[in-house]
C-alpha cells in the first residue's frame, strides 16, 4: 500500500495496491500489521456505510469527549472527503485537508481522534464506508458548520441538501466543549 502524507500530519491518504486482471480485482481494505506502521494503529470497533444521492452533503461531525478515528473510503460513486483539525491548541486549528475518494482511486483517508469530517456526493449516488475505533456516541456528538467561513471548504456544490443537524450546525468559533490538542 501507499500512504500520502497530508498537509495536516496526522492526515493520512491511504493507497491500497489492487491486484486486477479481466475477472476484476481484489484489494485489502485493512491489514493491522501494515496499517499500524503506517500510524494507524488503534483497533476498530465498529463499522458503517451511508448510501447517499449526488448533491448530499454530510458533516461536519465529530465526537467529544468520546473521540472516534474514523477510516473512511467510497466503496461506489465519488465523494469530496474532508477532515478539519478542531483540537484546541493545535497548530493547525481550522485548518483542513480535502480528498477526492471514488470506486476507481480506491484511496482511503485516515481521519484521527480531534478532526471533524464530512463529505460531498459528487457523483449520482454514493456508498460511503467508514471504520470506526470507538463507538458511536450521540452524547458525544458535535457538530461544525459545513460552510463556515474561516474553514473555507469548497465543496464543489453550490446548494448541497443538507439535514437539519448539519444546516443549523454552529460555526466552529462557537462550538464549545471541542478536543484539546494533546489530550487525546
Amino acid at each position: 500500500m501507499n500512504v500520502i502524507k497530508t498537509d495536516l500530519p496526522e492526515v493520512l491518504i491511504i493507497e491500497p495496491k489492487l491486484f486486477g486482471d479481466q475477472r476484476g480485482f481484489f484489494l485489502e481494505t485493512y491489514q493491522f500489521e501494515r496499517y499500524a506502521q503506517s500510524g494507524v494503529a488503534r483497533p476498530f470497533v465498529q463499522d458503517n456505510l451511508s448510501r447517499s444521492r449526488h448533491g448530499v452533503l454530510r458533516g461536519l461531525h465529530l465526537q467529544n469527549p468520546g473521540t472516534q478515528g474514523k477510516l473512511v473510503t467510497a466503496l461506489r460513486g465519488r465523494v469530496l472527503d474532508v477532515a478539519v483539525d478542531v483540537r484546541v491548541g493545535s497548530p493547525n486549528f481550522g485548518r483542513h485537508v480535502a480528498v477526492e475518494l471514488s470506486e476507481d482511486n480506491r484511496r482511503q483517508l485516515w481521519v484521527p481522534r480531534g478532526f471533524a469530517h464530512g463529505f460531498a456526493v459528487l457523483s449520482e449516488t454514493a456508498d460511503f464506508f467508514y471504520k470506526c475505533d470507538a463507538l458511536y456516541s450521540p452524547k458525544d456528538e458535535i457538530s461544525v458548520r459545513w460552510n463556515d467561513p474561516a474553514i473555507g471548504i469548497d465543496w464543489g456544490l453550490a446548494e448541497p441538501s443538507l439535514s437539519p443537524k448539519d444546516a443549523d450546525a454552529p460555526l466552529l468559533a462557537d462550538v464549545k466543549n471541542l478536543p484539546r490538542y494533546g489530550e487525546i
